[in-house]
């Protein structure tokens, strides 16, 4: 997978790096990548495609809520192997070993994005407005995706993760999403994770260090 530089994301990027709403923070990424392998991806690959045929051979399950059929073909193993080859790229530090592709992604639709971008980010997108005026935070972002993938062409996925698998470890996480946006023809992904995180969370751990640190000075000096 290729890091792709796409002007249109810098703008909201740069919105969305550390946006301060008080008690709460959000934080945001949209990144493109092009789906042509690297000799790691090749290799990563390779692994998750074996641990896909090895669930399917193990798996009598007939339910067609199950993603045994979906899993069947492919083409459809291909776009969740990107997907997590997309996240290895975004969190290099991260180890997404206990990622089972078969559990974690969910095709949606552009109305579901938006019904939980509207819920989630209304806060954001009015400190937008306020910021640059002109179209909406999420026509922003949904012109920008356009221009990049094209998103009449495009297959919606989110990643719901367990708790061992979240690449939001850090304190005082809220919520947080992330959702890809797949154009096979282009071979082109782009991701965007945002999550929101507590202010008073981390102002707390602040002040329980100084209180430590502190009491670690007053003990000092005492004869025990």
């Amino acid at each position: 997978m290729k890091f792709l530089e796409y002007t249109p994301l810098n703008r909201i990027n740069s919105f969305l790096n550390d946006l301060n709403l008080g008690e709460r923070t959000i934080k945001g990424s949209l990144e493109a990548y092009s789906c042509k392998h690297t000799g790691t991806d090749k290799r990563l690959s390779l692994s998750l495609e074996n641990e896909i045929v090895d669930y399917l051979g193990k798996s009598s399950d007939t339910d067609s809520s199950s993603p045994v059929e979906f899993l069947l073909i492919r083409s459809s193993r291909k776009t969740l192997i990107y997907l997590v080859l997309t996240l290895y790229h975004m969190y290099p530090d991260y180890d997404f070993s206990a990622v089972k592709v078969h559990q974690f992604f969910t095709e949606e639709s552009w109305d579901t994005f938006k019904q939980i971008f509207d819920t989630f980010m209304l806060e954001a997108s009015k400190e937008w407005v306020e910021t640059y005026g002109g179209s909406s935070l999420l026509e922003t972002i949904y012109n920008a995706l356009d221009e990049v993938v094209k998103l009449s062409e495009c297959e919606i996925y989110s990643y719901n993760p367990d708790s061992d698998a979240d690449p939001f470890p850090e304190r005082g996480v809220i919520w947080s999403f992330g959702f890809f946006f797949y154009n096979r023809k282009l071979k082109r992904v782009v991701s965007f994770s945002f999550c929101c995180l507590s202010n008073l969370v981390a102002d707390g751990f602040v002040a329980d260090n100084l209180c430590y640190e502190e009491d670690g000075e007053i003990f000092d000096n005492m004869d025990i």
